[in-house]
């Protein structure tokens, strides 16, 4: 799909996406020096589009979405731990409470943990091996019929 952008007459093609991003850091819900890319979660109920930020790197992944007060309805971070392995997580220094998405290499969602608790150090366990997890606000897997067993649809996975 291609965005274009007109201004005085001159069409900018691929700058829409640029300006959402703009308008997403000026509101303070996406932090300075993040990348946002979109993945569709892909339920019963139909595609639902989620802007991400990633966490790769060890130092991305420990922070997280600490010391974070609010995060779009239509936002989330995906932790990518490279190879499938069992996960724990915790909400310590995490000031809103998140649902977890836990997902296999091959997409789809092996286990969800829902309403976690802000600033809490208790361990929430992947169960089984999986390759990343994706946080997004609280009440999202019950408004949107996210359930275990639905696709996400992005670069990192692969259907097998």
């Amino acid at each position: 799909m291609s965005h274009a952008f007109a201004l005085a007459g001159r069409s900018f093609r691929g700058l829409a996406p640029v300006l959402a991003l703009a308008a997403l850091l000026l509101a303070g819900l996406l932090p300075a020096g993040a990348a946002a890319e979109k993945l569709n979660i892909l339920t019963k109920a139909g595609p639902f589009a989620v802007t991400i930020e990633l966490a790769v790197t060890p130092a991305e992944r420990s922070k997280g979405l600490m010391y974070r007060t609010e995060l779009a309805p239509d936002a989330g971070m995906l932790f990518d731990f490279g190879v499938e392995q069992p996960i724990y997580m915790w909400m310590k220094n995490t000031y809103i409470p998140l649902d977890m998405l836990f997902i296999r290499s091959d997409g789809r969602i092996a286990s969800i943990a829902t309403d976690t608790v802000p600033l809490s150090t208790e361990t929430i366990s992947s169960g089984p091996p999986v390759r990343a997890v994706l946080e997004l606000p609280a009440g999202t897997v019950r408004a949107k019929g996210i359930a275990v067993g639905d696709r996400i649809e992005y670069r990192l996975f692969r259907e097998r």
